[in-house]
């Protein structure tokens, strides 16, 4: 953890000087978005991954510059200079005043109906707990049956919500009668990093290799860092969970959530079902503009430990794309998570007799 905060400040002494200076204030529109266009020609970092085909971020300066007008009001500036950034299709890259916040969550409708808030609401029933950002039980059947394997549930709905390692050490210990354990990811839209690294944290043992980081070394759109490798460490007390997990995704699944796919994936007791995540691997950072408004992008890029780039989502261990329908009574992610589950409890068992 503290490579990782160490490279977060690398980050931002190297690039924010590159991205940010100070200037006179002005609300004129064209100086405004060209400092805009400018700002993320030099520090955004997923251009070959983002850019329309056929299409150069120049290009996207002159299509969306000619709707500017020099006496323009500031939400018209604002509605134009959004849809330049909405052109990158990146949850990560924001545009801040103070009257609105442009931002684009396409990525998290882009696929099946995979989750139901109500249909998920039968599942918990009314004797759940909540422990911080986390509601948890042991799961039954909807209506009350009991299932054949004991399996926890835990939905993590967000990872903005304050998470500490007393909640993940109560809420583990309270299922520890459960032989295999369910994490709900879905639509889980991120929040802070150090939050997905704690929970991820109660499921390893030893040092993992998470993946690797490159930061922006200048305007070029290619001029990158070596590649720097970030580990999860374990932890030094606390609850440990070693049992057989499912963590469910889906497209909703972004920024801090994906960053804990990552740090889940690949574990010998771990498997990921679901819906391809929504991705959003690029670490944001802020600049300034002339009129006071603030732009938020990606800067640098995550790789997995195999160097794979994380931006586009992370492919789950088990792939399933039912669509939820209004009318359905269950849900076929839970279903399909505590089936592999219990199969997978009642194999360790068979070879625990041998």
């Amino acid at each position: 953890m503290k490579l990782f905060t160490t490279l977060l400040l690398t980050l931002v002494l190297i690039v924010l000087p590159a991205c940010t200076t100070e200037r006179e204030y002005t609300a004129d529109p064209y100086t405004n978005y060209d400092q805009l266009w400018e700002t993320l020609d030099r520090g955004y970092c997923y251009f070959d991954l983002k850019l329309p085909k056929g299409t150069t971020w120049r290009d996207l300066y002159h299509k969306h510059r000619r709707s500017l007008s020099p006496q323009m009001t500031n939400d018209s500036l604002f509605r134009v200079m959004s849809d330049l950034l909405a052109e990158l299709r990146d949850g990560h890259v924001n545009l801040i005043s103070t009257f609105d916040n442009g931002h684009y969550w396409k990525w998290r409708s882009e696929g099946p109906r995979s989750y139901d808030e109500v249909l998920q609401g039968l599942y918990l029933g009314e004797n759940y707990h909540i422990a911080g950002g986390l509601t948890y039980k042991a799961l039954d059947y909807p209506k009350g049956v009991a299932r054949p394997e004991p399996i926890g549930y835990i939905r993590v709905s967000s990872f903005a919500s304050a998470i500490s390692h007393g909640n993940v050490n109560a809420v583990l210990s309270r299922l520890k009668g459960c032989n295999g354990l369910i994490l709900d990811l879905r639509n889980n839209g991120g929040g802070q990093v150090t939050t997905s690294d704690l929970l991820a944290q109660h499921f390893i043992r030893e040092r993992k290799l998470v993946g690797y980081i490159s930061h922006k070394t200048g305007p070029a759109h290619d001029a990158f860092s070596e590649r720097i490798p970030f580990y999860i460490d374990p932890l030094k007390s606390g609850v440990i969970w070693l049992k057989p997990v499912i963590v469910i995704v889906n497209q909703g699944v972004y920024s801090a959530a994906n960053d804990f796919t990552l740090r889940m994936k690949g574990l010998p007791q771990v498997k990921i079902l679901g819906v391809k995540t929504g991705g959003g691997g690029g670490l944001p950072m802020s600049s300034e503009l002339p009129n006071g408004w603030a732009v938020r992008f990606s800067s640098s890029r995550t790789y997995d430990a195999d160097g794979a780039d994380i931006e586009q989502g992370i492919a789950p261990d088990f792939a399933l794309k039912e669509e939820i329908k209004r009318t359905s009574e269950q849900d076929p992610y839970i279903e399909a998570a505590a089936s592999l589950l219990t199969r997978w409890i009642l194999y360790i068992k068979t070879k625990a007799k041998q």
